[in-house]
């Protein structure tokens, strides 16, 4: 398998990149669950709102995930009354689990390959139906993601990868 080392940086929150950046993945997160949602069951099957929060916590830190991963849902609910407030607890759940994992596998291992994205998705997922379970008492609505939710899995991990790596990865060299 190769891996390719790319510019990977965590932003402080003393610094104005970090608040634009969050800015421009929240947007993604905006627009890209709107075009899911044209097709039936688009939002629960491809998992949109959880794209940019992890290609941004991935790449610009934990923070920029963090800021990411909490506005995206309650502004598109806000907007759209997507998703249903009802969900916002869980939703939200999973996508701060989602940043820090990412921020922190990004920090740590300094590259990006996909074993590590699936690692991190499997992650989140994993703690996040666990912590849906027990915030809902129902493990059959809490594992839907699992039901029915794997392309957007895989979406996450092999577009995460591609948005990372050719789109906005600042190459340095390959191992």
């Amino acid at each position: 398998m190769q891996t390719t080392t790319v510019k990977l940086y965590s932003l402080e929150y003393n610094n104005v990149k970090t608040y634009l950046a969050a800015a421009l993945f929240v947007l993604g997160n905006i627009i890209m669950p709107q075009i899911f949602h044209l097709v039936p069951q688009g939002g629960v099957t491809w998992l949109p709102i959880y794209f940019f929060t992890l290609v941004g916590a991935y790449k610009y830190g934990w923070r920029v995930g963090l800021l990411t991963a909490i506005a995206s849902p309650v502004v598109n609910s806000l907007l759209f009354g997507m998703p249903m407030p009802a969900a916002l607890p869980a939703i939200l759940l999973k996508s701060v689990l989602l940043a820090l994992a990412a921020g922190v596998t990004a920090r740590r291992s300094r590259r990006i390959n996909l074993p590590l994205l699936a690692l991190v998705v499997l992650t989140y997922q994993v703690l996040g139906t666990l912590g849906e379970w027990a915030m809902k008492g129902d493990f059959y609505l809490a594992a839907q993601d699992f039901r029915i939710g794997v392309p957007g899995m895989l979406l996450q991990v092999f577009g995460g990868y591609l948005l990372i790596r050719y789109l906005i990865g600042n190459h340095t060299k390959k191992l």
